[in-house]
């Protein structure tokens, strides 16, 4: 039975984020970061993007390495979860970004 739901969501998006926010309540606001080359001038465009993300036993903290996966919507902007933290922040948290 776990095979299953383990194959119907090897499917969803994943993303890789730093975490910029974590004030609400099992939410948090991920920054993902996005390169590409520019189709006319060929330079390195990096761009970013917020994304809100349910994280259930709100583990998460400010500039922690997630991953992310997208979900179901959860609410108006929440679409994404807390699959785990890759890397812990060591010291003190940064200002805002």
């Amino acid at each position: 039975m776990s095979d299953t739901n383990t194959v119907a969501r090897s499917r969803r998006k994943e993303r890789l984020g730093e975490v910029i926010s974590n004030k609400m309540t099992k939410t948090i606001v991920v920054r993902v970061e996005r390169r590409f080359r520019h189709p006319k001038f060929k330079k390195v465009i990096t761009r970013y993007r917020k994304l809100y993300a349910h994280d259930e036993k709100s583990e998460a903290k400010i500039g922690d390495q997630v991953r992310i996966q997208e979900t179901r919507p959860l609410s108006k902007m929440k679409s994404w979860r807390l699959v785990e933290v890759l890397q812990r922040q060591n010291g003190p948290a940064p200002v805002a970004v």
